[in-house]
């Protein structure tokens, strides 16, 4: 029992941590977005991210948890794989926005980290099923993010 709440709270703390490095490290950029660009309509104030961003990644950690506690296999193998390579483009994503300002660089690598997060559910679904239904919040809110970068790309 205390192996399955080690691999809940590692995994859950590896992606918080992702999250709060990537926030960390464009803190700069994001106070540029908030103060400087102009923003599409539904844009939320910038408190709503890191609150939103913080349940995505517990999310995110609890549902491969969920898979790591599955009989070893190759689908398991993928979908540690998958889950850590959307994970990066996450990571990524975050410098190309607010770092880099590059609006159309990062909704097309947006566009390819939602077709990742897909997969992931896919691959998650075939092991557990729980596992792919803890992420359809981050597919939905990575769509979203995906109108606001269009708009935001579009209006700057």
């Amino acid at each position: 029992m205390k192996n399955k709440w080690n691999s809940y709270l590692g995994w859950v703390l590896l992606t918080e941590a992702v999250g709060a490095l990537a926030g960390w490290l464009t803190r700069g950029g994001a106070e540029v977005y908030r103060t400087q660009v102009e923003q599409p309509p539904l844009s939320p104030p910038s408190v709503v991210f890191p609150m939103v961003w913080t349940v995505l990644f517990a999310l995110m950690g609890v549902g491969m948890a969920l898979v790591q506690g599955t009989p070893p296999s190759a689908a398991r193998a993928l979908s540690l794989r998958i889950f850590l390579v959307q994970l990066a483009f996450n990571f990524c994503w975050s410098i190309i926005f607010f770092n880099f300002q590059s609006y159309g660089v990062a909704f097309v690598w947006l566009l390819v980290l939602w077709v990742l997060i897909l997969w992931m559910i896919h691959s998650f679904r075939k092991l557990d099923t729980a596992a792919a239904w803890l992420q359809l919040p981050y597919l939905l809110w990575v769509g979203f993010a995906g109108y606001l970068n269009l708009g935001v790309w579009l209006l700057n």
